[in-house]
């Protein structure tokens, strides 16, 4: 790219979308989902009294809001997704609960989501800025814009798999960003080294996360110690020492500035149905389909939006529905083709059931360039 080119830019013209709507940093922002209007439940301060909750130096007090979902529901298949390693500092589960820091476009937010066990409703309670956009986003986050009834299993495995899940739902966040960064750090690398980057990046340049820590949740137990990714700004300008400590290649880092950059033009993506998402993300130099599908299946709940280019997943699926573990990418999109609009459910679930070929090579070494 030379000049001042616009990538983003130049696909909003030339593609003839009009029905984009603003960016999401301007103005009030709206809940995800479509519409204005918020879903089902009441958002009220918790504790006695009534009125607005106290303001904090971390911005408003804890709310809270209860959500009734339309079926069964498990939130650890559905927010599970979310967690990028078992010690994500975004993400953490606790027995029958699931605490989750994010950014939303009203500022940081913490979000503390736990099941009656009584029955199927559901409490979630936020702090910070942010708090009410999470509570209005909670049906969302929970996959009350999913439609589990739309798909129907063509494979045996595939249908047993089904059966045992009732409670897997599609999570949609609205926001594309959060997941597309910790997706582009993926890019190539063993888990294990995308986890560590993602670790250090956050607990660095990010912020501790409204609410959390020990003496700060009156009435529970102490939140866990969680942080909130950078903002935009901050990942354009973390040097470039400390991308390489947490072992980060310039191609990597590259991608994330130039994502940082047009945070708010990604961000709208949320709102797009799939093809104008992933062309839009894909727009930015450095994301492919690989990395478009892995973000729009967590930001926009999208069933449809099979992995590609994975290096394990075409084996995987061709193993479990065919008995060929050379399978390509043709040949999984081939078998996944009757599940049209439902292939990445169709592809989770196949996941879940655990029918990955054996192992026939030792495990990728994992890399470290900030040892170097």
């Amino acid at each position: 790219m030379a000049g001042r080119y616009d990538p983003l830019t130049r696909t909003a013209i030339r593609g003839g979308r009009t029905t984009v709507p603003p960016p999401l940093t301007t103005g009030t922002p709206p809940p995800p989902g479509t519409g204005n209007a918020p879903g089902p439940g009441t958002v009220t301060p918790p504790g006695p009294g009534t009125g607005t909750p106290p303001k904090t130096a971390a911005g408003p007090g804890p709310r809270t809001r209860t959500w009734t979902p339309p079926g069964p529901l498990d939130l650890g298949l559905v927010l599970g997704p979310l967690r990028r390693g078992p010690a994500d500092p975004t993400f953490r589960i606790t027995p029958g609960t699931v605490w989750r820091a994010t950014r939303t476009p009203a500022g940081p937010a913490t979000l503390r989501v736990a099941q009656d066990g009584a029955g199927p409703g559901v409490t979630a309670t936020a702090w910070g800025p942010g708090a009410d956009w999470i509570l209005d986003g909670l049906p969302e986050l929970l996959g009350a814009d999913d439609d589990p009834a739309a798909f129907v299993p063509r494979h045996k495995l595939v249908h047993a798999s089904h059966r045992r899940r009732p409670g897997l739902r599609l999570t949609r966040t609205g926001l594309v960003l959060e997941s597309l960064i910790p997706t582009v750090l993926e890019q190539k690398v063993t888990a294990d080294e995308a986890y560590r980057a993602w670790r250090r990046l956050v607990r660095q340049h990010g912020e501790p996360a409204p609410g959390t820590g020990p003496g700060q949740t009156p009435g529970q137990a102490p939140a866990p110690d969680l942080y909130v990714m950078p903002d935009p700004r901050t990942w354009a300008l973390i040097p470039s020492w400390d991308w390489h400590k947490a072992g980060v290649d310039a191609k990597r880092s590259a991608t994330i500035v130039r994502a940082a950059r047009f945070a708010a033009r990604l961000e709208e993506a949320a709102a797009m149905d799939l093809p104008a998402a992933t062309a839009r993300l894909e727009a930015i130099p450095g994301i492919g389909p690989w990395t478009s599908s892995e973000t729009l299946q967590r930001s926009n709940g999208a069933a449809d939006a099979v992995t590609i280019g994975d290096l394990h997943l075409p084996g995987i699926i061709g193993y479990a529905l065919a008995g060929d573990r050379d399978a390509d990418d043709a040949a999984m999109l081939e078998l996944l083709a009757p599940y049209a609009g439902q292939r990445h459910r169709a592809a989770r679930l196949v996941l879940l059931a655990g029918a990955a070929p054996p192992r026939r090579a030792p495990r990728m070494p994992r890399g470290d360039i900030g040892r170097l």
